[in-house]
C-alpha cells in the first residue's frame, strides 16, 4: 500500500487521476457530468482527461513503469 503524504504515492494518485479522467472523456454521459467545468476546482479533472488523452504514450510509460517500482523495488 502506497502513502499518499510520499512522493511515489503522489506520483501514483496523479497517474490514478489523470488515467480515469482520460476514461470518462470517452463515455458521452460521464464526460458531460464530470468533465463539463473548465475552471475552479473541478476543471482539474478537465485537465487532467486533455493530458490522459494527448499525452497517452507518455502517461502508458509513466505507469508502466510506476507499476514495476511498486511491485519490486517497493
Amino acid at each position: 500500500m502506497t502513502n499518499v503524504y510520499s512522493f511515489d504515492g503522489l506520483i501514483i494518485l496523479a497517474l490514478l487521476i489523470i488515467c480515469t479522467c482520460a476514461y470518462m472523456r470517452r463515455v458521452p454521459r460521464l464526460k458531460k457530468w464530470f468533465l463539463s467545468e473548465k475552471k475552479g476546482f473541478l476543471g482539474i479533472f478537465y485537465k487532467a482527461s486533455i493530458i490522459g488523452t494527448r499525452l497517452h504514450f507518455a502517461v502508458a510509460i509513466t505507469c508502466t513503469f510506476m507499476a514495476v517500482y511498486v511491485l519490486l523495488l517497493k
